[in-house]
């Protein structure tokens, strides 16, 4: 009887085979314990998931590595899901992971990146909704535990920034059933009491530890909230909604205590500084705003209607000075003028012509004879002397030659 005999790399691809036919194995999820686990520099992941009776190899291509919500380390209790598949050149089979998942908290993590979606969509994570934390905040609320080490930090931080600001205490459950509840009526309390800002925060913890503080309520009461919320919750590496809705996130409560309040000594000393800048900034503002009004006095001096009447009286004073003197000037040399010519006109004057022996002839008409052709023979004509009229009758007209 002739045997079949086959080769080793058909063996592997036989397996090969088997192994891709099975509905079962291309979708899997298997729980176990990572171990030499290595980020590749091409940016896959290489590990190994062990439990008690056995060693499963494995690798997350970097292609998937986006669903990876943790570092995975050493030592993690992880479920991985994923194809399992046969590399026939090597005759070895491993895992290929599409996703992995803390083991426990799987559900939770899913649970998050949903309402994580969700609210950014509805844009509670915008930076526009958020509001500034008040500058000179002196009525904090902390919403937290009683008993938990959040409190004291806050306060110790808070009273040594600023010894009179007032921190007032909402107590709160922070963990289990009825956390989210208690978290939600302590914010809207402090609310109620018009406090400047509120502090919402607890300690370090697992994801289910911090589950209240990823819970739908409690981001809504944040981003309801009329009063500006700051976060600290958990570690700085933790990250959950509650600070992601908040106006302002803390990596610890000891940072939240150092946003809310002021220091004061510091305070005291800017607004000493911000005194002394005014007082100088005001005395400069005064000199300069002196000296521009007496600059306006002095130009209003030069413009007023009283310095104009006054300059205009002067000059009307010294015009009519002018004007007395010319006109006087003028008179006198009229006057030098008229005795000139009386003086020439006495020289013509018939009256001293007649008182030096010469008469003034006048006809009947009245008219001067001042030749022989205005009168005739018996005409009778008047002979004006020095003292008196003489009245004469012409009996001849002589022409000289």
């Amino acid at each position: 009887m002739l045997k079949n005999i086959y080769s080793v790399g058909q063996i592997s691809e036989y397996i090969a085979n088997m192994f891709a036919q099975d509905f079962m194995l291309k979708n899997i999820s298997i729980k176990g314990e990572i171990s030499n686990c290595t980020y590749h520099s091409t940016g896959h992941i290489y590990f190994t998931l062990k439990d008690a009776k056995g060693v499963l190899k494995g690798v997350m291509f970097s292609g998937n590595r986006r669903n990876l919500q943790f570092h995975m380390k050493e030592g993690d209790q992880v479920v991985v899901t994923g194809s399992i598949e046969s590399y026939k050149f090597s005759s070895q089979y491993q895992i290929i992971a599409r996703s992995i998942e803390l083991d426990g908290t799987g559900n939770l993590y899913q649970k998050l990146e949903e309402l994580k979606k969700e609210l950014e969509e509805l844009g509670m994570f915008d930076e526009m909704y958020k509001r500034p934390i008040p500058a000179y905040a002196r009525k904090i609320g902390v919403v937290t535990s009683p008993t938990g080490a959040v409190i004291e930090d806050i306060r110790n931080v808070g009273f040594r920034r600023n010894p009179y600001v007032q921190i007032i205490l909402c107590p709160a459950q922070v963990q289990g059933d009825g956390a989210k509840e208690s978290i939600v009526s302590g914010i809207q309390r402090l609310e109620q009491l018009g406090v400047d800002v509120i502090i919402v925060g607890r300690g370090g913890g697992s994801i289910e530890d911090l589950w209240a503080f990823n819970e739908r309520i409690v981001a809504d009461a944040i981003f309801n909230c009329s009063v500006p919320v700051i976060s600290a919750v958990g570690h700085q590496t933790d990250y959950t909604i509650a600070d992601m809705v908040a106006d302002k996130r803390a990596a610890t409560p000891s940072q939240a205590a150092e946003f809310a309040v002021f220091e004061f000594e510091q305070t005291k000393i800017a607004l000493a500084q911000m005194k002394q800048r005014l007082n100088l900034s005001f005395n400069r503002k005064i000199n300069m705003m002196r000296e521009r009004l007496e600059h306006k006095a002095t130009k209003l001096h030069f413009l007023s209607p009283k310095r104009r009447l006054e300059e205009n009286r002067r000059r009307l004073m010294d015009f009519e000075e002018k004007m007395t003197t010319k006109m006087q000037y003028i008179l006198q040399d009229k006057k030098n003028r008229l005795a000139i010519l009386a003086r020439t006109l006495d020289g013509y004057s018939p009256a001293k012509k007649i008182s030096s022996g010469y008469a003034y002839l006048e006809g009947k008409d009245g008219k001067s004879i001042k030749t022989i052709g205005q009168v005739q023979v018996s005409d009778e004509i008047t002979v004006h002397v020095i003292d008196g009229n003489i009245k004469a009758i012409v009996t001849e007209a002589t022409k000289n030659e």
